[in-house]
């Protein structure tokens, strides 16, 4: 488990990050263009869709959404209320339902949506086998799951960051994740932000695929192992407020060494010219 892969610590990470993540988060790492590329193959083809989006934060995947489907069959969901109070202040996610809740524990009926999206949740989820089965469940049949997040870079001073720091997945486990759950006709596409250029992997990728029959995953999983806030003594909260002053370090670390080595290859490649 990495530092911030706990329910916990997450929700007081983006308790700061919530602050400043619209405006130097997303322009960074989760770009327009990524997100279009993403929403491109989740057939957003019927504006009248029932469409969930799970760790919705401040609403800037579901910006994407709502341009496809009408915002009042939209439903969003994330553990963070800081991050959906900044979603509840957009006009255009107005008629968005805003609600509390876990990704591993959804608090909806079997077979009710026509699309699940998630979009830079799965980092911080503990069990994301559990995740992936509860998109499972809660699609009808024919519903698609459109999972997109980052992959383990390949560099390795920022493989062993990422590592520390929050689950990067590699391409491999998010197919594997899809696929023990249920889903079939998997569909996948990778995705990056301008900046980067290595040719060692790819930055992310957006993985989708559809349930083919009713009812709940064929994966038998137990109950979530963590639930955000939960009751703990003086031992577990030290070791929480460890791993969150560890991970936020890590995390504030991985943006200006994930920049510098960006620079550092594009003049690489202008010299080689």
């Amino acid at each position: 488990m990495r530092l911030l892969q706990h329910k916990t610590e997450a929700y007081w990470f983006y308790r700061v990050l919530s602050l400043v993540y619209d405006r130097w988060v997303n322009p960074l790492f989760w770009t327009p263009a990524m997100r279009a590329t993403a929403l491109g193959v989740a057939a957003l083809d019927d504006r009248s869709l029932a469409t969930l989006d799970v760790g919705a934060g401040t609403g800037f995947t579901t910006e994407g959404i709502v341009e496809r489907v009408d915002p009042e069959c939209v439903t969003m969901l994330d553990q963070s209320p800081h991050q959906l109070a900044r979603a509840r202040a957009k006009p255009q996610l107005a008629g968005c339902a805003k609600l509390i809740g876990d990704a591993e524990d959804l608090p909806f009926a079997t077979d009710r949506f026509d699309r699940y999206v998630s979009a830079g949740s799965i980092e911080y989820w503990p069990d994301p086998q559990r995740a992936v089965a509860e998109a499972y469940r809660v699609l009808r049949a024919g519903g698609r799951a459109l999972i997109a997040g980052p992959v383990l870079p390949a560099h390795p001073l920022l493989r062993r960051l990422a590592d520390a720091w929050m689950l990067f997945p590699t391409e491999r486990q998010y197919r594997d994740w899809l696929l023990r759950a249920g889903f079939a006709d998997m569909q996948v596409v990778t995705l990056a932000p301008p900046w980067y250029r290595s040719r060692r992997g790819p930055y992310a990728v957006a993985v989708n695929g559809t349930k083919p029959a009713p009812g709940a995953s064929p994966l038998v999983l137990p109950p979530p192992s963590e639930r955000v806030l939960a009751p703990m003594g003086p031992a577990g909260r030290l070791r929480a407020s460890l791993r969150f002053a560890a991970g936020s370090l890590a995390g504030a670390l991985f943006v200006p060494l994930a920049a510098a080595l960006a620079l550092r290859r594009r003049l690489q490649e202008r010299r080689a010219r």
